[in-house]
């Protein structure tokens, strides 16, 4: 299990499947069986607070997931300051009957991929921190870019991509941390041509890289 730091209030972390065989579980049961989801999570929440001091006490917590390949599983916690009711909502037991975790998987074998972006800054932020990786080459990821505006979202689509990238997993665990996969077919990709407004058509993440990010 690795735990990253990424801000004050929001942490990413990675667990394979030797980390969930350690815990008496799997990736199947997280989805399927509520009471397993909450104490891996609560086991992971502790861990962090040990290694990189991520105390979650009199916070709510946002808790996002989704499985890049068959035998990873990335969480991302963000932590929402509170005040502490008479009831004590944040409470241990409190917390195990209120969690709940959805699963978002990239399928690895497609060659399409969306995400979301809920600003072009961090977008923009995404696409200078992905190509200063030395170890990631985008042009083995896939062949084309692009990003669209819809209803004030923005998605980055990746055509063509190199299903046997051997680092085509780290890709995907940096992405969200900037961004959101979206699970859609690839004929979404023709509702955003028609429906959207194109901001890059072409090598986006190179070009936004170039001309619009900070650094």
């Amino acid at each position: 299990m690795k735990i990253e730091k990424l801000t004050e209030n929001k942490i990413r972390v990675i667990v394979s499947i030797k980390d969930l065989e350690k815990s008496n579980t799997d990736l199947h049961s997280i989805m399927t069986k509520a009471l397993e989801a909450q104490g891996l999570v609560l086991e992971i929440l502790s861990k962090a607070e040990k290694e990189v001091g991520f105390n979650t006490e009199g916070c709510k917590l946002l808790i996002e997931a989704f499985s890049s390949s068959d035998d990873m599983f990335i969480f991302t916690i963000t932590k929402y300051n509170v005040q502490q009711t008479e009831n004590n909502i944040n409470s241990p037991s409190t917390l195990n009957k209120k969690l709940t975790v959805k699963r978002k998987s990239i399928n690895i074998n497609s060659t399409t991929a969306f995400f979301t972006f809920d600003s072009f800054d961090n977008f923009c932020n995404f696409c200078h921190c992905i190509l200063n990786i030395r170890e990631l080459n985008l042009k083995n990821i896939c062949k084309n870019t692009s990003l669209y505006l819809y209803n004030n979202i923005y998605y980055l689509v990746l055509n063509n991509i190199n299903t046997n990238y051997s680092l085509l997993n780290r890709f995907y665990s940096t992405i969200s941390e900037f961004g959101k996969v979206v699970n859609y077919s690839k004929q979404f990709e023709n509702k955003l041509l028609e429906h959207s407004t194109t901001i890059i058509k072409k090598d986006a993440i190179n070009i936004a890289s170039k001309y619009f990010s900070n650094k």
